[in-house]
């Protein structure tokens, strides 16, 4: 019966508004149509620490924190941890079951040897996922993504179990945060799907992991991004590829990949200077090549990328910590850390949907 539920949860999210269900369209159902919600323009001016909450009348959003932790003994870990908001229809929150929002957690481990991942669903309305600002807590189950201070995204708390992991970490940073793309207004194609796309890519975590039965002391950079929107993707969009980069100079950098269909793909970054400061990176600046493959679950998977940024110097390759980081969950895609050599060393995290 329980199997059943989510099943069933699962086609309603991915339908994600209409009364009846439309072909997928696009990665995860991210191409559909979505009239009814509201439109991601650009010129938004963001408010915080509101829009660290979730936002009525747009179909999908998410929390999504990254850390590249180590032990005491110098080992690589990754952790991941994610709350997918997604709306039904394009109305204010309610209490009970008349809620129109589906609520989605992912979590995940990653050593160079394990990697582990579980989901969550949950129905808005009843207590078992929210968002709320006062004091900040972002939850499903007993999964947390928490604080207590006033300015939320400076002291954090960040918590998953499951049968073969759990990690408690502590999240803090005095940097300011970042808006990706044109100040918050980050396009995904040149017909002009986007999102509004802010991060934290200063945050310094510190806490515990356990693997498998073995607890470790960890420590190390972590990453927020949040972004919302109703049609992020085009229906001839396949997938992306997704990389948030802690270079050892300080600096950082995202860029993304979208792949199609039909035609080369859409590509776009943000060079995060060591100061805070942005510069929006364009197609024709980067140079991002996939090299090695792996086969995991049976698909075709690229572990190992170039990446060369001629205006900023930058020459990198990266790889994979576990090739085999394969998220086995109802929607499926890669994701752990990635370790950087070249003209700079670094760490950082990399995903990979649609394979």
């Amino acid at each position: 019966m329980r199997i059943n539920l989510v099943v069933v949860l699962l086609v309603i999210l991915l339908s994600a508004c209409d009364q009846s269900a439309p072909q997928q369209k696009g990665f995860a159902g991210l191409g559909n149509q979505a009239q009814s919600f509201t439109p991601v323009v650009p010129g938004r001016v963001f408010s915080f620490p509101a829009d660290h909450g979730a936002h009525d009348g747009f179909r999908i959003e998410w929390w999504y924190v990254t850390a590249n932790l180590k032990d005491q003994q110098g080992n690589d870990f990754g952790v991941q941890w994610t709350l997918f908001r997604s709306a039904l229809k394009a109305v204010p929150e309610q209490a009970g079951w008349g809620n129109q929002t589906i609520w989605l957690g992912h979590a995940a481990v990653t050593s160079a040897s394990v990697h582990h991942a579980a989901e969550r669903y949950a129905r808005g309305g009843v207590g078992q996922a929210g968002v709320r600002l006062a004091p900040f807590d972002a939850w499903i189950d007993d999964w947390r993504f928490s604080s207590q201070a006033s300015d939320p995204l400076t002291d954090l708390q960040l918590s998953a179990t499951d049968k073969s992991f759990s990690y408690q970490l502590h999240l803090t940073s005095s940097r300011p945060l970042v808006l990706q793309g044109d100040k918050g207004f980050s396009q995904k194609s040149e017909q002009g799907q986007a999102s509004y796309y802010y991060s934290q890519p200063f945050f310094q975590a510190n806490g515990t992991l356990q693997i498998d039965g073995q607890t470790y002391t960890v420590s190390g950079p972590a990453w927020l991004d949040r972004e919302w929107s109703s049609q992020p993707l085009t229906a001839n969009q396949t997938g992306w590829d997704w990389f948030s980069l802690h270079l050892d100079s300080g600096a950082h950098l995202m860029l993304y990949r979208m792949r199609q269909k039909d035609g080369a793909p859409y590509l776009t970054g943000t060079w995060i200077n060591a100061d805070g400061q942005t510069e929006t990176l364009h197609a024709e600046q980067i140079k991002l090549v996939p090299q090695d493959e792996t086969t995991v679950a049976g698909r075709k998977i690229p572990v190992r990328w170039s990446i060369s940024i001629a205006d900023k110097h930058l020459d990198i390759s990266l790889s994979a910590l576990n090739p085999n980081a394969w998220m086995n969950l109802r929607i499926p895609y890669w994701e752990g850390p990635v370790r950087i050599s070249g003209s700079q060393g670094g760490r950082g995290y990399l995903e990979m949907t649609g394979y």
